[in-house]
């Protein structure tokens, strides 16, 4: 696995474009997000279909179409520096097959970040765009509003991410041990579901996989991780990041099954190293080539996650 294109880093004045590819947005919690983004200099722009909700399938940001416009004229627009997703939910993956990929590509790369429901975005940006993305908070989330941890991490990676080349965390080792690959991942059941679609993933050989989900029990978490086994994704993988498991069962219970099920690959697993669901979660760039230390709860990029 080799890594992937890094965007130019983030200058004050940058335009930023807000988009809404999966849920719903609160109005109050997406204007709180815009404050915190004017204070660090960026000019964010809201797409237009943000503040949406289908008429009929109210899990929904609007209709598909609109969706996929909002997310496709931001990313093609050349003064649009970055797009940040305004929450997670669900409803990424119906867009994966509508965006027009080619006019994508050609607009050249830029900064992408977002996480939960984002992660079927995340693994469609690297296979048909080659691009390195962020897992990290959203503009209209709660953590990022609220939380000093999750944004002051966030802002450096987008403005100074050599100060960020080490992502250190309180995390401890699963399974023991160092190991080098290009980071890739994200939320769960988003990764299970994307198994057997068109350009979808066959497997993490060479690469450190990052995981985490929200508000699933176990034996579901176990279905998951079974789904992902069974289909080879795990055949070669180099080492495991394990982040957040936010309401789900009480991560005594969680760790039993998470040893069970990744305990035998022979690689190191690292465990609650703080991206995710969880309050103050770190942003993670996915695509770049790095060392995990499970020992010292550590993720260690070659180069900064932005040129």
């Amino acid at each position: 696995m080799n890594p992937l294109i890094r965007p130019s880093r983030l200058a004050p004045g940058a335009r930023v474009a807000v988009v809404a590819p999966s849920g719903p947005v609160p109005e109050e919690r997406l204007r709180a997000g815009l404050d915190v983004l004017r204070g660090w200099g960026l000019d964010p722009v809201v797409a237009p279909h943000v503040l949406d909700r289908h008429g009929e399938l109210a899990y929904l940001a609007g209709t598909d179409a609109d969706r996929v416009a909002d997310l496709q004229t931001a990313w093609c627009d050349p003064a649009v520096d970055a797009v940040l997703c305004a929450r997670g939910g669900y409803g990424a993956q119906r867009l994966v097959d509508l965006l027009d990929w080619e006019a994508m590509r050609a607009a050249g790369p830029k900064v992408f970040v977002g996480f939960s429901d984002v992660t079927a975005l995340h693994e469609a940006f690297a296979d048909r765009l080659g691009l390195v993305t962020l897992h990290g908070p959203m503009a209209a989330g709660v953590d990022f509003i609220k939380n000093a941890r999750a944004q002051e991490h966030l802002r450096a990676t987008l403005f100074e991410p050599e100060s960020v080349r080490t992502i250190a965390s309180t995390g401890s080792a699963l399974i023991p041990g160092r190991a080098r690959g290009v980071t890739l991942g994200g939320c769960l059941c988003l990764l299970a579901a994307e198994v057997g679609t068109p350009y979808a993933r066959t497997s993490a050989r060479g690469g450190l996989l990052c995981l985490e989900d929200v508000g699933e029990e176990t034996y579901r978490l176990d279905r998951y991780l079974t789904q992902l086994l069974r289909a080879g994704l795990f055949e070669g993988v180099r080492g495991v990041l394990l982040g957040s498991w936010q309401e789900c069962e009480p991560y005594e219970r969680v760790r039993v099954l998470l040893l069970d099920r990744l305990g035998g690959l022979g690689v190191p697993v690292v465990e609650e190293f703080g991206f995710g669901h969880g309050e103050g979660a770190l942003t993670i760039p996915l695509g770049v080539s790095a060392e995990l230390d499970a020992d010292a709860g550590t993720l260690t990029l070659d180069e900064p996650a932005l040129r």
